[in-house]
């Protein structure tokens, strides 16, 4: 059976759907999901809808084979509460790091749960559905099977999971980067080429420097300025070896029976504790 997310916020997001939805239909969405049967989905203003090709079942006189729309809705956050929020995210370079990156903090929800909410679906409160279908279970096998490939697209795509909450990717990018930490991290991810200077020599020319004024002992140790504040420490990955498994477990490179993340698994799991030994 294959695996639709491998990340730990779209684990949590197929969670949230198998908490509350029937095991028989959860099997039937995720067979809908890996036979190509959800012909197209889109995603606007927090709002997943998608067309998914039915099955041709008497019982209920569909003699046919149909294509239903399904939709997929999460709760949204309230602009004020997001305000709270991405202050509260503005405020710690490693939450702003790594949102720039397209990369999902392990401890987002820390953010939202000090103002009782939450940015990962809980439970079936958190979810809005309908189908077209005539199944009168909600969710159906047809949304369950939009949800897992929702699920495996965010993996690729955490920024998708604020869009579901009602802020897209620019808003919040744009929020984070008018702090001025934000400010600062932001401009270092934007490349820029150096302009090619040609060289006299290969070798490098010996030059005068002036000699600067006398320092005491005092200002050597304490320097000119103050210490910068210690920033956070830095938390350990969830999900271990997280760039190799957003990236797939079919690499073209890759010829051997064994799976690829399995033994990137094993790697990272070698240097981490190889490194833990040397401390």
């Amino acid at each position: 059976m294959p695996q639709f997310s491998r990340t730990w916020w779209g684990q949590r997001f197929i969670a949230a759907l198998e908490g509350f939805t029937d095991a028989a239909r959860l099997g039937r969405g995720r067979s809908y999901a890996n036979n190509g049967r959800i012909l197209e989905y889109q995603i606007a203003k927090g709002k997943v809808v998608a067309k998914v090709r039915g099955s041709v079942n008497p019982y209920f006189g569909v003699y046919k084979e149909p294509i239903y729309t399904t939709s997929v809705t999460v709760q949204p956050i309230s602009p004020a509460d997001w305000s709270k929020v991405i202050a509260d995210l503005s405020s710690k370079a490693g939450y702003i790091t790594k949102l720039l990156l397209n990369e999902m903090p392990d401890t987002v929800e820390e953010a939202f749960s000090d103002k009782r909410l939450h940015l990962l679906p809980h439970g079936k409160d958190d979810f809005k559905t309908t189908c077209s279908c005539p199944d009168f279970y909600n969710p159906c096998k047809h949304i369950a099977g939009v949800c897992y490939l929702l699920a495996s697209a965010l993996d690729q795509d955490p920024f998708l999971m604020f869009e579901l909450r009602g802020l897209s990717r620019d808003q919040l990018k744009t929020e984070l980067a008018r702090s001025p930490r934000g400010q600062i991290l932001a401009s270092e991810l934007v490349s820029t080429e150096a302009p090619i200077e040609p060289a006299t020599s290969y070798y490098t020319t010996p030059r005068k420097e002036p000699v600067g004024t006398a320092v005491g002992h005092k200002e050597f140790w304490t320097g000119a300025r103050r210490m910068p504040a210690p920033t956070e420490p830095a938390s350990l990955p969830g999900v271990p070896a997280l760039l190799i498994k957003k990236q797939g477990d079919n690499p073209p490179f890759w010829q051997k029976d064994q799976s690829f993340v399995a033994v990137m698994e094993e790697l990272y799991e070698r240097v981490r504790t190889k490194n833990s030994q040397m401390k």
